[in-house]
């Protein structure tokens, strides 16, 4: 019994899962937009049909979107990360091996029932289970290895023949030429600009091509990286299947401002918001920090001079108490401070990150073993609480109460799914 390898990716993720609560925006055209509500960086597909392109910084469509009466959608990180996990949590149940990709895709690894065996049945009934469960459209692709897998993907979301079924069994094909001819090399994982340029200028224009391309000038021009690419898109699988995600070498929190920053007082407030987010996902992800930068800039089209500045600290025990971070962080906010520089972005890097087992019992430590635990505890209750009520429930003084530089969302919707206030009420 051979394996294949399974791609499961929500479909216009961001834009479904504004749908999934708020039924009044199904079946309409719906854009969500970037951080301070700069640029589309979703689209239903209704509205994807009306040609309304990605990226595109939403001003200079608004007459556009008004025409067609297309609904507008802060982006609602704390909606889509919930919907995520609940999305991964679901899909466990269906694969052997699962390897999490993105917020809104993983990999998984399947059992053929025979030779050849088509596993389309078995990802339609996937889909409908999702669907039942979280009401999020999914695509499936199947094939032998992972950049098949993506090929095979893109196929049963984009295909005419197959966009219905939403799945599509690469591995199943008795000829998977065709497919492959007809995917631009471009469209191949992996391949970025530069190299799908020096592909179009040798005459390698799609998949097939790729393939089948003299492996040694594949070499000399992207290493074994090119190698192991054309080797999968062979069916000869050199990915591996990432089933626990590797550990962090570093996390970074930044943001840009939705007015500029000219004052001491509102940078070390936006330093303070940013770290205290570090210092959750740290402790999050077990581990602790013995090194933070804290960077700032001005913008670079406002017709002064461009400011940007950095600044780095080390701690003397690696830590992912919000408290001794903090103290870490703020005295080089006000180091790159400048009185006549208005800032657009700033934001926080913590560095060298190590498991948090490898404190324990540690000698050196300021506080004894039960001072340690309190802290870990009282943490921990922050965490529970921001968790459960809504990111922001408790906080640090520091973080400033509704300060004017924080990002803008005039559109956002409801987060019904972590926050109790946002949950409809039905009434008799």
């Amino acid at each position: 019994m051979s394996t294949a390898l399974v791609l499961i990716d929500a479909n216009n993720f961001y834009a479904s899962c504004e749908a999934v609560l708020d039924p009044a925006v199904v079946g309409r055209p719906l854009v969500v937009l970037s951080n301070n509500d700069g640029c589309i960086v979703s689209r239903s597909a209704e509205a994807r049909a009306l040609g309304i392109p990605m990226g595109s910084p939403v001003f200079k469509l608004r007459r556009q979107l008004e025409r067609h009466g297309v609904i507008v959608r802060s982006s609602n990180y704390g909606l889509y990360a919930d919907m995520s996990q609940r999305l991964m949590a679901s899909l466990e149940a269906w694969v052997e091996e699962l390897e999490i990709y993105s917020i809104d895709e993983a990999f998984g690894v399947l059992h053929r029932p025979a030779a050849g065996g088509d596993l389309t049945a078995w990802g339609e009934a996937l889909r409908q289970r999702v669907w039942r469960q979280l009401g999020l459209p999914v695509a499936v692709g199947i094939a032998p290895t992972k950049v098949l897998a993506k090929l095979a993907n893109r196929i049963a979301k984009r295909d005419p023949a197959w966009r219905d079924r939403g799945v599509f069994d690469l591995g199943s094909m008795a000829d998977p030429d065709p497919w492959l001819a007809a995917t631009a090399v471009e469209d191949v994982w992996g391949i970025g600009r530069q190299l799908s340029r020096w592909c179009r200028l040798r005459g390698i224009a799609d998949a097939r091509a790729l393939r089948d391309m003299p492996a040694a000038e594949l070499r000399r021009r992207c290493g074994v990286v090119g190698l192991r690419l054309q080797q999968e898109l062979q069916g000869r699988r050199c990915l591996p299947l990432a089933a626990v995600a590797p550990a962090k070498r570093e996390t970074c929190v930044s943001r840009s401002f939705s007015t500029p920053v000219s004052s001491a007082a509102a940078l070390k407030e936006a330093i303070a918001t940013y770290l205290c987010r570090g210092a959750e996902k740290l402790r999050r992800q077990q581990q602790r920090a013995a090194a933070l930068t804290v960077f700032v800039r001005s913008s670079p089209f406002d017709g002064t001079a461009f400011y940007a500045n950095a600044a780095t600290v080390s701690l003397p025990l690696p830590s992912n108490d919000t408290a001794v971070l903090l103290a870490a962080a703020l005295p080089l906010a006000e180091r790159l401070f400048r009185p006549h520089k208005s800032l657009r972005k700033a934001g926080v890097i913590l560095q060298e990150l190590t498991p948090i087992t490898l404190l324990q019992h540690h000698l050196l430590l300021p506080q004894t073993p039960e001072q340690q635990r309190r802290r870990e505890a009282l943490m921990a209750v922050v965490d529970g609480l921001n968790q459960r009520y809504g990111s922001g429930t408790v906080q640090w003084a520091a973080c400033g109460l509704d300060p004017s530089w924080r990002m803008r969302r005039r559109y956002l919707s409801r987060a019904a799914t972590t926050r109790l206030a946002d949950i409809p009420v039905a009434r008799a």
